[in-house]
């Protein structure tokens, strides 16, 4: 059965802006895009470095290590069908930003 589990405050986390968080020892990387957060795991692909340190512009998320460029809807990697990060459900409820884990 899936739970929610309180990550953070979304008045934390405004539009446009990229943040990490810790779930036990699952590090995720949470983004809001025009007021819908989505949460990603934080590791990049290539290297292992944190997506949430990353740049946001829409819905892709720039790595700072070496510019790989992920879709957060999907967790993909753009341009490379297939090659994801898992991505994971959100809700937002009372202002507070809920990460389902498993």
């Amino acid at each position: 059965m899936v739970a929610f589990v309180g990550v953070a405050w979304l008045e934390d986390l405004p539009p446009g802006r990229a943040m990490t968080v810790t779930i036990g020892d699952q590090k995720l990387a949470l983004v809001n895009v025009g007021g819908t957060v989505h949460a990603i795991d934080d590791a990049c692909l290539h290297a292992g470095l944190s997506l949430g340190e990353g740049a946001l512009d829409g819905e892709t998320l720039c790595c700072g290590g070496h510019g790989w460029r992920y879709d957060v809807t999907t967790g993909c990697l753009l341009g490379v069908p297939g090659l994801c990060v898992r991505t994971h459900a959100v809700q937002v409820v009372d202002g507070r930003i809920k990460v389902a884990v498993d």
